[in-house]
């Protein structure tokens, strides 16, 4: 499952908490249980519904709602780029009081898996994925255009893993 937001804050170093939603116990599990290990069957939401005592009505219409209300932006799996095509990280340097409207444009396109927010000149960071390196360039400059702001391009040179599930509630 994706991130919770179009692009996630940025590392600040507040004192204060981070918000906790309000959520059912349904939503909690599925948000935090299954973001390893999903079921690649022919009806894997039946499979999960099993797991958690629920239906597979109730967890696909619970999944679809925690996507429309921002918590998570889709549900699917990852693929190592290398093994289906071709992968590129890129930044750009978004200015104040556009980010969430940029964010939100590199969000729309298929091959971008989720963006972040950085503390940085480059600010706002996400990776393409796509069948081929034209078609990465492509989209890339599709969001260059759109954007008119120039995105700084950095292929995968070694790949290395990183398990991005986590506990979301002790």
């Amino acid at each position: 499952m994706g991130s919770s937001s179009p692009h996630e804050p940025t590392a600040s170093g507040c004192d204060r908490a981070p918000e906790v939603p309000d959520l059912s116990p349904l939503e909690r599990r599925l948000l935090d249980e299954f973001q390893r290990d999903f079921p690649l069957l022919e009806s894997p939401f039946a499979v999960i519904a099993q797991k958690l005592d629920s239906d597979e009505a109730q967890v696909i219409d619970t999944l679809e709602s925690l996507v429309q209300r921002g918590y998570i932006s889709r549900v699917g799996i990852v693929f190592e780029p290398r093994r289906i095509g071709y992968g590129v990280l890129a930044a750009l340097a978004v200015p104040q009081g556009r980010m969430d409207e940029v964010a939100a444009l590199v969000s729309a396109q298929p091959q971008v898996n989720h963006n972040y927010e950085r503390e940085h000149s480059y600010n706002l960071w996400f990776v393409v994925t796509a069948k081929s390196r034209e078609r990465a360039e492509a989209v890339l400059e599709h969001i260059e255009r759109r954007t008119g702001l120039e995105a700084l391009r950095l292929p995968l040179e070694r790949s290395y893993h990183i398990d991005l599930g986590f506990p979301l509630w002790r």
